[in-house]
């Protein structure tokens, strides 16, 4: 695995995980499935990308998937994101969508959402690999609690911050954040996945990214630059 590439905030908060069992164990893996010659998608450098891009300290908003794409040239470390020249994928697609009826914002052909990580909007998967063209392959391996850590980092912050959990598995694995109508004082976000499967049981409507940004107002924030230049 090396040495981690990510921002010095995360480094320091985050070293007991880098030197625990589990992560040795998560290493261990994934030169072992290098060496029989699988294809890992990030590549290595991208696994922390979302750390890199986005420090503990400028974290406004986290937004949580699942595992990386793992078609050729489509991860690069932020969920939903795909890296320039790629075709958005369907999930994607029905954000940009929503986007444009809650903010006007016109949807865009390109899915490259770096302009969002640099603004502090933490787009982390709750598994950072995935083998090429299997789904899932790397889950139960020793990521998600890892990035169980990464969350628990964000919502310790005293600043608030707006969880946007999308479909169950965003919502159970985030569902210990203490948002502002339970004593909180950070806003959570609930809403189906916007996967072409569950987009229309509640996604489409949900407003998430005008609350999220009139929230960050309140609290004397910018709001977030939701648009995304045209490839």
């Amino acid at each position: 695995m090396g040495e981690p590439n990510l921002h010095p905030s995360w480094a320091a908060p985050l070293r007991p995980e880098f030197d625990s069992d589990y992560m040795a164990a998560l290493r261990a893996y994934l030169v072992g499935e290098k060496a029989k010659g699988r294809r890992i998608f990030p590549h290595s450098r991208d696994w922390f990308r979302a750390l890199d891009l986005t420090p503990l300290d400028a974290v406004r908003v986290v937004i949580l998937g699942q595992d990386p794409y793992h078609g050729e040239g489509q991860a690069h470390g932020l969920c939903f994101s795909v890296r320039p020249g790629v075709p958005p994928p369907p999930s994607l697609v029905n954000i940009y969508k929503e986007l444009h009826s809650d903010l006007g914002i016109a949807p865009t052909r390109n899915g490259f959402l770096e302009h969002w990580a640099r603004q502090g909007v933490l787009l982390l998967n709750s598994v950072l690999t995935v083998e090429s063209g299997r789904a899932a392959s790397h889950r139960e391996r020793g990521w998600e609690r890892f990035t169980d850590a990464i969350i628990r980092l964000v919502a310790a912050k005293p600043e608030p911050v707006v969880f946007l959990l999308w479909g169950s598995y965003a919502q159970k694995k985030a569902a210990f954040v203490k948002s502002v109508d339970q004593g909180g004082h950070h806003l959570v976000l609930k809403a189906p996945h916007p996967s072409p499967l569950s987009a229309h049981s509640g996604w489409f409507g949900s407003r998430h990214f005008s609350k999220t940004n009139a929230f960050l107002e309140a609290h004397g924030q910018a709001p977030i630059d939701w648009s995304v230049a045209d490839a």
